[in-house]
């Protein structure tokens, strides 16, 4: 038996996942993909949420260690580079995820180079 997923419902959530980061730079904006994970059964749906939830992860984790440079005089210059690159890549990569999803909306979007706790 083959189950068959709404492409539509399937494109809004997986957009609304990795374009979560976008809405507040708060914590809670990790709950968007959590809840679309626990309410959706479209394994698509789910693989794009964890992928999110694991983005979402590794910005916070690299940011915090660009702000704990920042605090080490010597360190100052490498601090600035590493919190422009997770600045820059919170922004292109969760775009490139929703131009993905919406134009392959049957493979799950894989950020390149994080870490995945989830």
């Amino acid at each position: 038996m083959q189950n068959t997923y709404d492409v539509d419902k399937r494109k809004l959530l997986s957009a609304l996942c990795h374009g979560s980061i976008f809405f507040s730079p708060l914590v809670l904006t990790m709950g968007i993909p959590i809840a679309i994970s626990l309410v959706s059964d479209d394994p698509v749906v789910k693989s794009n949420a964890k992928e999110a939830i694991n983005f979402h992860l590794n910005v916070w984790l690299y940011g915090i260690i660009a702000a704990a440079l920042f605090w080490t005089i010597i360190l100052i210059p490498l601090s600035w580079l590493i919190g422009g690159v997770v600045l820059l890549a919170s922004w292109v990569m969760p775009i490139l995820a929703i131009l993905k999803c919406l134009s392959a909306p049957e493979t799950p979007f894989h950020y390149p180079f994080i870490f995945r706790v989830v």
